[in-house]
């Protein structure tokens, strides 16, 4: 896998830039809305009430720019190309939930309520996933969507990802009491790129 890090990239209406401090209040007011935070915030329950306030919150994301440009990190915040508006995040991640294979990642993303179901999700999804597997080299997504989150795994199928038919797993998520059953899924380089 080439560590080459996070680059800009352009699709037909979106613009994935590499995360700054500018827009991070914008991505964590996103995240603080219950219907997008639901079944991605998968933080230690502990640290709950500290996510909800922006001020104990700001500290953690000034860390996390300080090193959004290492070759070991691949994050975008990803913009509307016509007004520059931040509507979201995606990003590819070595994840042990899910696999302890070498060259595999994970993979995660949210978008702002008012932006949902409009094709923004996949066609972020679609120039990272190219980028992931053209440039950085990597082989393989593993990855698992709660199956409550219908739009999540629907468009993991959508994007060509298989969903292990003999597998679940179950996830923690901060904002949700019980363990979530979730669906597993997989991509692979050779097969997303034929």
């Amino acid at each position: 896998m080439n560590l080459i890090g996070t680059k800009q990239l352009e699709t037909e209406r979106l613009v994935l830039k590499i995360p700054t401090m500018e827009e991070q209040k914008i991505l964590w007011e996103i995240l603080m809305i219950p219907e997008v935070n639901r079944y991605y915030l998968d933080i230690n329950k502990k640290f709950k009430d500290k996510i909800l306030n922006w001020d104990t919150q700001k500290n953690f994301y000034e860390e996390k720019i300080k090193h959004s440009k290492d070759n070991d990190k691949f994050e975008w915040s990803i913009f509307l190309k016509n007004n520059n508006e931040c509507i979201g995040q995606i990003n590819s991640h070595i994840s042990s939930k899910e696999s302890d294979e070498e060259n595999t990642m994970s993979l995660g993303w949210y978008i702002n309520q008012k932006y949902q179901k409009q094709g923004y999700a996949t066609e972020a999804a679609l120039a990272m996933i190219d980028y992931m597997f053209n440039e950085v080299k990597l082989e393989k997504y593993k990855t698992s969507a709660a199956i409550p989150n219908v739009a999540s795994w629907k468009l993991m199928e959508k994007l060509g990802f298989v969903r292990d038919k003999n597998k679940t797993i179950f996830n923690e998520y901060t904002f949700v009491d019980e363990p979530v059953e979730s669906y597993v899924y997989e991509l692979n380089k050779d097969k997303y790129l034929k």
